[in-house]
């Protein structure tokens, strides 16, 4: 993958989570997803939505 791929698919699955309500089935796919690309856990990738683990229902 080029690094304009990479960056463009990673900006992609931001803005889809960002639209997404935390906790949904949906949500968390994509959580996964960036965070397979990205290599952050899911904590991390959470406070990049200024969200924190707790506050986030159904979360794995």
């Amino acid at each position: 993958m080029t690094r304009r791929a990479f960056l463009e698919e990673r900006n992609a699955l931001w803005a889809r989570l960002r639209a997404l309500p935390p906790g949904t089935p949906e949500f968390e796919q994509v959580l996964a997803e960036l965070s397979a690309l990205t290599g952050w856990d899911r904590t991390r990738l959470l406070a990049g939505l200024g969200l924190r683990p707790e506050e986030v229902p159904g979360g794995r």
